[in-house]
């Protein structure tokens, strides 16, 4: 229901696209910790709250870092970016109980991997409109 009234259909495939999303992105951090050892969950929760908080850390911290840090992205030909996608994942996993990460540079390696596994898995199960 939406105020008294059922929610428009193009809501209602928004809201759910974006629970599936959600999901996604979750099985694709689940995913890391078996294919690098130095990334760890203590639980399918941890999961959930790292992925809801990875999605909020990217979409409001990570446009500003890539902002500020345009000219070593640069100077890197664009490399740049991989440091600050490990920057965000070893940022969430010190603000997620039950979400560890070893080191820096193995959140970077687990960003790579989790930016993979997640592009795989939308692409095999969310349908382009």
């Amino acid at each position: 229901m939406y105020g008294g009234r059922q929610m428009p259909h193009n809501q209602e495939e928004n809201a759910m696209r974006l629970l599936i999303t959600w999901l996604i992105n979750t099985l694709a951090l689940l995913a890391v910790p078996y294919l690098m050892h130095s990334v760890q969950f203590t639980s399918f929760g941890a999961a959930l709250i790292a992925a809801l908080v990875l999605g909020f850390v990217n979409t409001l911290i990570r446009p500003v870092l890539l902002l500020l840090t345009l000219p070593a992205t640069l100077l890197t030909l664009g490399l740049f970016i991989f440091i600050i996608n490990g920057l965000m994942f070893w940022l969430v996993s010190h603000l997620v109980s039950g979400f560890y990460v070893a080191s820096f540079w193995s959140a970077v390696g687990g960003a790579i991997l989790y930016s993979i596994v997640s592009w795989a898995l939308s692409t095999l199960l969310l349908k382009k409109n």
